[in-house]
């Protein structure tokens, strides 16, 4: 059995809103704040039905089915609680039988390598067409000319669909996800202590979507170099000028074509995937022109940076096998070296098809279902139906259930929530959640907790300066620090300078080719931020938990990311 019992701390209250508590069992467990996927205010709507997450026992299950699938012993549950406006999650301990704890470690244990070593076949073949098949079905809808019980019930359908597809997700996350721990474990034995550097060089994908959308924006910006007239639009306009003029512009028609195709291709993203209130790439297209226009101004030379990735990864493994000279140990290394590799595709495939290829689908079919709202005199903004609840929608579909006055009031709730900086963690942390259930290393733990327990006993004031966090990308760069808090601000990034924000996603890769370094107040040494980051050979930071509060727009800052610091300077 898993002991939970040693309590480190806890933590059951905060004077600025009150923390409604279910009973002692929630409180017994550790709830941790998730702005790795959901730095902001929730929305109503992504909170009741859009997690993957248990949500009050109606939504998410698919996670629970991921331990169950597996009979992994890491958990049984996933759940999620809103507090302050925010989500905080938990992963609920696992509870077995004293008789099965050792043979389901060994099921776990025997199985667990054959997915990784099959898993690809299986994406390719089986599940990449499934899921292209749901992103087709959820908006090939007559939302215009069907009545709102006929949409209720294709929002039931895709609804359907999205814990078909994270059930798919959870699948391949997990499987991935032990890949990653078995080679990081064989790694620290063999070289006797871990090295989440290398690690990190050496666990990147070769080829993937992420690669393709960045190929298909830099063969745009090629073809605009090619155009005299083309590059000059680009070179002196901002985006909004360019959407406005390329139609009269030599070359333009084409552009356009392939500004559409892109659309249609990778366009089904947003700056924060794990929502639906974000506007899409393909519902508006000027993060596109953005990109392109930051790769004509940079000279961006997409060959050159994929090339550099993959000398990086080949000269690390190398490196790595050079050191060990037992024949034995050597073949075992480069067994869970090539399961872990053959596995890297997946973290940016998986996000590109279901996290936010499912979601932003999701987001464009609930703004269908808005409008027919609004058709009807229910809301006034197709954007209101976020601002509801599952049973909300079916209410105010289908009888004079009000809802105008409620989405008023949510949306001054998450107005007022935006003024709250999220605590990391409430409830009860013990030994086992913090060091032991393996998934929060995402998150920066235990380095996060471990931080804050000892700011608390230094008893000292902040550092406002020198600001620790964890190590993402080796190296040092000097710059002007760009603070990014709003999707908006993320096209203002200039060539250079040092990006710093709470997280990352994949639709933030476009900005990778420009930035000097990377700084977040969240994730670990796996994490988006810090994979992506070394896939650019950027700099790069962690796990800082409050970077964004005291680094301001214009500050020069020193990102070291071989020793995880990073200094306000001037």
């Amino acid at each position: 059995m898993i002991d939970t019992s040693k309590v480190l701390t806890t933590k059951f209250t905060d004077d600025r809103f009150p923390i409604e508590w279910k009973d002692d069992a929630e409180k017994g467990l550790f709830w941790f704040y998730d702005d790795l996927h959901c730095p902001n205010p929730i929305s109503p709507l992504y909170y009741d039905v859009g997690g993957w997450w248990d949500c009050e026992g109606r939504w998410g299950a698919d996670c629970t089915y991921m331990y169950q699938r597996f009979g992994a012993p890491i958990g049984q549950a996933w759940i999620a609680k809103k507090i302050g406006g925010y989500v905080y999650s938990a992963v609920v301990p696992p509870e077995t039988d004293a008789d099965k704890v050792g043979p389901m470690f060994d099921y776990y244990t025997k199985v667990m390598p054959i997915y990784a070593d099959t898993f690809m076949d299986r994406w390719n073949k089986e599940y990449v067409p499934r899921l292209l098949q749901m992103h087709k079905a959820m908006l090939d809808f007559d939302f215009a000319n069907k009545s709102l019980p006929e949409i209720m019930i294709h929002m039931e359908d895709c609804l359907d669909m999205k814990s078909e597809a994270f059930r798919i997700h959870w699948i391949i996350n997990l499987a991935q996800f032990q890949a990653s721990s078995n080679f990081s474990a064989v790694y620290e034995q063999l070289m006797g202590k871990s090295d989440s550097v290398e690690i990190g060089k050496i666990n990147v994908s070769p080829k993937d979507r992420n690669w393709d959308s960045l190929k298909a924006l830099w063969e745009m910006k090629e073809y605009i170099n090619s155009i005299p007239a083309l590059k000059t639009l680009f070179t002196a306009a901002n985006a909004a000028e360019i959407m406005e003029k390329v139609v009269d512009t030599e070359g333009g028609a084409k552009l356009l074509e392939m500004v559409n195709a892109y659309r249609e291709e990778y366009g089904f993203k947003a700056m924060y995937t794990h929502e639906f209130i974000y506007k899409t790439w393909y519902e508006d297209p000027t993060p596109i022109y953005e990109a392109v226009r930051g790769y004509v101004a940079s000279n961006y030379d997409f060959n050159k940076e994929y090339q550099v990735c993959l000398d990086e990864q080949t000269k690390a493994i190398e490196g790595l096998y050079a050191r060990v000279s037992d024949t034995e140990q050597l073949a075992k290394l480069k067994y869970a070296l090539n399961l872990c590799v053959k596995m890297a595709p997946l973290t940016p495939d998986h996000h590109f098809y279901i996290d936010q290829g499912i979601y932003s689908h999701m987001r464009v079919m609930f703004v269908q279902i808005g409008k027919a709202m609004v058709r009807a005199g229910i809301l006034e903004d197709s954007e209101d139906i976020f601002m509801l609840k599952y049973d909300e929608i079916r209410c105010a579909a289908t009888s004079d259930y009000p809802v105008k006055e409620l989405v008023k009031t949510r949306r001054a709730e998450m107005e007022a929530a935006r003024k709250i900086h999220p605590q990391e963690w409430y409830g009860t942390a013990t030994e086992w959640q913090v060091y032991s259930e393996p998934y929060k290393t995402l998150w920066g733990y235990p380095h996060k907790f471990e931080a804050e327990m000892q700011e608390k006993a230094d008893k000292t004031e902040i550092n406002k300066t020198v600001i620790k966090g964890i190590p993402g990308c080796p190296g040092e760069q000097e710059g002007i620090a760009h603070l990014v808090c709003d999707p908006a601000e993320l096209d203002c990034v200039r060539e250079g300078e040092i990006l710093v924000c709470k997280m990352t996603n994949p639709a933030w890769v476009v900005s990778f080719s420009k930035i000097a370094a990377l700084v977040t107040d969240t994730g670990g040494a796996l994490s988006h931020p810090a994979v992506v980051a070394r896939e650019f050979g950027v700099p790069c930071v962690v796990g800082t938990r409050r970077a964004t509060q005291l680094i301001k727009n214009g500050d020069r800052v020193r990102v070291d990311g071989s020793h995880g610091v990073v200094e306000v300077i001037g």
